[in-house]
């Protein structure tokens, strides 16, 4: 049999086909179209699902079961989305609406659990027990795996590590509190940090590289580093920092088997990773063991949502 996951974005919405070998036959995919009413992304979740199977060359009656991976507090008992802010969902029965129009079992997760679980299956994680994944994007999301299971809390509300505190009194964070991590570390941060710096050195180099504020991107700074240019660098050392303060805090928490980082900063490949290793090295509490935790680059990008979403039927 085959199992249907489904990356619910707030720019995306795409489905996959998963046979049970956590390997994707086919997709469909179509805009999340923000904002609209609730009734209208359930439609074209739905619609998604069974364009995916076609596309597969399958029939409903060739899949099992239905998995989501959905921003925001999921409750995978009932199935109830109960909060989510960017879709704007509150308290939701999207399983049960979901299931009603596809005629299948559906599971829901928080999407950044779905994915730490996909990498945990078929991705860089694989087999290990416990892994803490994180994802450098708009946001910094996180998700953890402890024993094979996503760990969510006792309110499916928990592993938010992006809003974890790194700097008291810091900047103020989307979510109200001031110094979180994904303030100073997310995508977003690495480009306002890089438009501050354009601001300070109009001799720098980064004004090359990127004539506008509006064309300033997360390559910016590594680029103008990769020139030899020292307002770059500054720019990139610090953002690197910030990363790695947070990184270091879920290796002391958690201690996981992996930590595997994704996003699209993670392009950068050894330039971000090498330094990072230096100093998860340094600064984790765990100096004293011969099991270390293994930092590592996510594998499956957007399709580890898909494969994890999958999964939560199995």
């Amino acid at each position: 049999m085959y199992r249907i996951g489904i990356d619910l974005g707030g720019t995306n919405i795409v489905a996959g086909v998963v046979d049970d070998n956590h390997h994707i036959l086919a997709k469909a995919q179509c805009k999340t179209l923000l904002p609209r009413p609730a009734d209208e992304i359930l439609a074209d979740l739905a619609a998604m699902a069974k364009q995916a199977v076609e596309n597969a060359g399958l029939t409903m009656d060739d899949v099992d079961s239905v998995g989501v991976g959905c921003p925001g507090a999921c409750n995978c008992e009932t199935g109830v989305v109960e909060y989510s802010c960017n879709l704007d969902f509150h308290n939701f029965p999207l399983c049960d609406r979901l299931s009603v129009a596809l005629g299948k079992n559906v599971y829901v997760e928080n999407d950044a659990n779905a994915a730490a679980l996909g990498e945990v299956l078929a991705g860089a994680a694989q087999g290990a027990k416990s892994c803490v994944c994180i994802t450098l994007g708009t946001g910094v999301g996180g998700g953890v795996i402890i024993d094979g299971k996503v760990y969510s809390g006792s309110n499916f509300a928990g592993t938010e590590l992006g809003h974890t505190v790194i700097v008291a009194d810091g900047e103020t964070c989307t979510c109200g509190r001031k110094g979180c991590w994904e303030t100073y570390a997310s995508a977003t941060a690495l480009i306002r940090q890089t438009r501050t710096a354009m601001a300070k050195h109009p001799e720098s180099l980064l004004w090359k590289i990127a004539p506008t504020f509006e064309s300033v991107n997360g390559r910016t700074a590594f680029d103008a580093m990769r020139a030899g240019d020292p307002v770059g660098q500054q720019v990139v050392d610090n953002y690197i920092r910030y990363i790695a303060c947070g990184l270091v805090n879920m290796v002391n928490i958690f201690q996981p088997e992996v930590l595997c980082i994704g996003g699209g900063i993670c392009n950068e490949g050894d330039t971000l990773l090498r330094p990072l290793e230096k100093y998860i090295v340094t600064e984790r509490y765990s100096r004293h063991s011969t099991k270390q935790t293994r930092l590592c680059r996510a594998a499956l990008g957007n399709d580890a949502g898909i494969i994890g979403a999958a999964a939560l039927g199995l």
